[in-house]
């Protein structure tokens, strides 16, 4: 693997998977024994503008293991447009209108890319999901405050609204997205979309937090 590091304190391994456009690392920190039954992913930014799931991502990074859990956590997948606190990439891609299921070009705040996959910060989280074929996937994005009905297992999304505290509601599934895409090509495993509100407190944060590890403890166990 490239980039890893080890944290024998917190038995963790950073990886970095791929650099942005401006060169920025996109990287990865894995908790738990990769032989672990259960394997979760977590990606806590997509859009720059969108941060607070960073937040979350940091507190799980700084979490003890999850027994017989793989936990992969993500903070920003876009690290160029969350310096700049812009949605898009540095080539103003919007990533979640950038994977292939259901790809169609569009412009504007949500310009798709010239193709599918065209961006590096994209083709990084595909290779990273192809690899790893996680169980469960959880994308972080603002500002709407709910869990959305995103296509995948419907227990598990009603699960994580209920740990969390967010109402989960329906939500359009905009074509190019990262979490469609899953589901399509893992049907077998489940992704779905958590929408933080505008404003997110301490307390979410931590409690967004907690509700992943609960979740990954009961589909562990």
């Amino acid at each position: 693997m490239l980039g890893i590091s080890a944290s024998a304190a917190a038995g963790a391994k950073r990886e970095t998977l791929g650099h942005s456009l401006r060169g920025r690392p996109i990287v990865a920190t894995a908790s738990g024994a990769g032989a672990a039954p259960l394997r979760v992913l977590v990606v806590g930014s997509v859009h720059g503008d969108e941060p607070a799931g960073v937040r979350v991502a940091r507190r799980l990074t700084a979490s003890p293991p999850v027994p017989r859990a793989a936990l992969w956590i993500l903070p920003a997948l876009n690290p160029d447009g969350l310096a700049a606190g812009t949605r898009g990439n540095a080539r103003g891609v919007d990533l979640n209108r950038n994977f292939p299921f259901a790809w169609r070009p569009l412009d504007g705040l949500e310009y798709s890319g010239a193709h599918p996959l065209s961006e590096p910060e994209s083709r990084a989280a595909a290779r990273l999901t192809r690899r790893l074929h996680p169980n469960l996937t959880i994308w972080f994005h603002q500002p709407f405050g709910l869990v959305a009905r995103s296509g995948g297992d419907p227990e598990i999304e009603r699960r994580f609204s209920q740990l969390v505290g967010l109402p989960l509601a329906p939500l359009y599934r905009p074509p190019g997205s990262a979490s469609s895409w899953q589901n399509q090509v893992l049907p077998q495993s489940t992704a779905f979309v958590v929408e933080l509100p505008a404003l997110v407190s301490r307390g979410l944060v931590r409690r967004a937090a907690r509700a992943v590890r609960a979740l990954a403890r009961e589909l562990a166990a």
